[in-house]
């Protein structure tokens, strides 16, 4: 297991965290294969989206992996008339990681981030470590303490 800065921050913070490695299929990057082959409830399991408001600028969701976001519902809560995923080759410059390893503590700079409420359903979630193969597991209260993150209905019920 590689200390990843996602580990170092919370370390450094205090925070109780889990990890979970899981073999990186490179034909399959979604969080839907993290979660089959970490063995757990695809609901506890968390992608990292990075989209763009038209108002707004950058922000970050994390939803469920086998969810779909809703954008209108997003732009409504972040203020913005029109918002969009960024395409995957502005997110390294944006965040510092790439597809498949984008978590959401760490990032280049600190966005507005959002947690879909559906977090506040579990005691432990589960989100990128900032590498491919790689996650945490820790409290969502923790999380959004942390990135001061909000939890919000993010997806398409």
């Amino acid at each position: 297991m590689i200390k990843t800065n996602v580990m170092r921050m919370l370390d450094k913070a205090g925070i109780a965290y889990d990890t979970r490695e899981y073999t990186v299929d490179e034909q399959d990057l979604s969080g839907s294969h993290a979660a089959d082959m970490l063995g757990v409830d695809h609901g506890s399991v968390f992608k990292t989206l990075v989209l763009k408001g038209d108002k707004t600028g950058y922000f970050v969701c994390c939803i469920p992996v086998d969810a779909e976001l809703e954008l209108k519902k997003t732009a409504k809560l972040t203020g913005d008339k029109k918002v969009e995923m960024i395409s995957v080759k502005e997110l390294q410059s944006v965040t510092g990681y790439i597809r498949g390893g984008c978590s959401p503590v760490g990032m280049k700079k600190q966005f507005p981030t959002w947690i879909d409420a559906s977090a506040e359903n579990y005691p432990e979630i589960v989100v990128s470590a900032g590498i491919r193969g790689q996650q945490i597991v820790i409290a969502p209260q923790k999380l959004a303490g942390f990135i001061r993150g909000n939890f919000a209905s993010l997806t398409l019920n």
